[in-house]
């Protein structure tokens, strides 16, 4: 005969439910585009002027995807398949404490104007970006433009809100990498 739980371990049993969703989504466990309440939000555009000609700064940029990689990107970014303009590769980025976001992307090499991403696999169903490199007077403005959505109407969108934080934390952390080691190969 079994006996009815209580509050207590109904509510406990929800929290690690719901914890146990959020590793897997974060991680890339757990992959869901149900394309049901689709709701889509814009990432950017965020700019970078960066002294150093586009040449430069897209080889930097895309330094992560080239044949010979920079050995402080090995743990960060995997490269599962390649063609001549395009990889396939499992981006590793640490969030929170004791968490790595794990995605799947598609990544466009078009040199020197444009690189671009597809999520393949990831904490949301949905995101494009693109990185685009236009000469200017001193050198080089970097922009980012992208698009990020969610599935489940408002209760996706609320995740999508986590989710945004943290992708743009990271993006403006690689913008000031690009800009950095560019300018510091062009001295």
């Amino acid at each position: 005969m079994s006996k009815l739980l209580g509050p207590a371990a109904v509510a406990a049993a929800a929290l690690a439910a719901g914890t146990a969703l959020y590793r897997s989504l974060v991680t890339g466990r757990l992959s869901l585009d149900l394309g049901v309440g689709r709701r889509t939000r814009a990432l950017g555009p965020l700019s970078v002027d960066i002294a150093a000609p586009p040449e430069a700064v897209f080889a930097t940029s895309a330094a992560p995807y080239a044949e010979r990689r920079p050995r402080a990107v090995m743990d960060k970014v995997h490269i599962l398949e390649r063609t001549d303009h395009m990889v396939l590769a499992a981006h590793y980025t640490p969030v929170g404490k004791h968490l790595t976001a794990v995605t799947v992307e598609t990544v466009i090499l078009d040199p020197p104007n444009r690189l671009a991403f597809r999520l393949v696999r990831g904490p949301v169903p949905y995101v494009v970006e693109t990185f685009t490199f236009a000469s200017t007077h001193d050198g080089t403005r970097l922009t980012y433009t992208g698009e990020l959505g969610t599935d489940l109407g408002r209760v996706g969108e609320l995740w999508g809100n986590l989710v945004t934080r943290s992708w743009l934390a990271a993006v403006q952390t690689t913008l000031g990498v690009i800009k950095a080691e560019s300018e510091r190969r062009t001295r």
